[in-house]
């Protein structure tokens, strides 16, 4: 998905890796939380839960902080988290859908309106951008765990549908690429369990909305466009912003 590995890259060109990844610890903490709340702090009968604990692993997030979200979301001392969905439309017209998990429902729909208005987009009713994006299960593995071949035939072997190579960057900005597995939502669960029986955990496991087509930005609508998802998703309640935007290379070395 162009959005996301152009997005990932530029987050490295600005020197915001530091701040994105103790977002995403947080990020992860919540998830475990919130599985622990739905389902009970047991992984093997909670599916829920067993992703997020997979998820937290496959970003490096230390064992004693995954223990600690399980034991403080099943001794109830933690809020109640809301799963809210908002779309909305950027510079070029881009689409976006934007992830939260809230315990105020009021502040989160306010500082999400905010950064849509100040930063050239407009907030959207439900449904006004979700039809342009697929709801799919997504499986990333590094791209050193197999050749392109032997992950497409364990993939497909899986229950997946398609495989894709993505061009990321590691934490120090060096080349990182991607496997990237695409299932249907509801087969994410069973995908991801085989494929972690022959590669180990998968850097990540997520229900995403995957772009059906991309809108190319350009000129100065990229470093708008930008802005718009810093602000995002620099929100405390923010857990993911998918877009719908591709950026030529040339554009991206113009950002640095």
């Amino acid at each position: 998905m162009a959005g996301h590995s152009k997005w990932a890259n530029i987050q490295h060109r600005k020197g915001r890796q530091d701040k994105a990844r103790a977002k995403l610890f947080s990020r992860l903490s919540k998830e475990v939380m919130v599985a622990v709340k739905m389902g009970g702090p047991d992984p093997d009968m909670n599916p829920r839960l067993r992703l997020a604990i997979q998820n937290a692993k496959g970003q490096s997030m230390p064992k004693d902080n995954i223990e600690r979200a399980i034991k403080k979301a099943a001794g109830g001392d933690v809020e109640e988290y809301f799963e809210i969905r908002y779309e909305g439309f950027g510079p070029a017209g881009i689409g976006l859908i934007v992830e939260a998990s809230t315990d105020n429902k009021n502040r989160a729909a306010g500082e999400v309106r905010a950064a849509f208005s100040k930063n050239g987009g407009n907030l959207g009713e439900t449904g006004s951008v979700s039809f342009m994006f697929d709801q799919v299960g997504e499986i990333r593995f590094p791209l050193t765990v197999a050749d392109e071949d032997a992950m497409f035939e364990a993939a497909i072997e899986a229950g997946a549908e398609d495989v894709v190579q993505e061009d990321l960057l590691d934490d120090d900005g060096e080349p990182a690429p991607e496997h990237v597995i695409y299932c249907a939502r509801e087969d994410l669960a069973e995908v991801s369990s085989n494929l972690q029986e022959r590669f180990g955990d998968a850097k990540s496991a997520n229900i995403i909305w995957k772009p059906q087509n991309l809108i190319e930005v350009t000129g100065e609508k990229v470093a708008t466009v930008m802005k718009l998802m810093e602000a995002l998703e620099d929100l405390d309640d923010v857990s993911t912003v998918f877009a719908n935007f591709d950026i030529s290379d040339e554009d991206m070395a113009n950002l640095e």
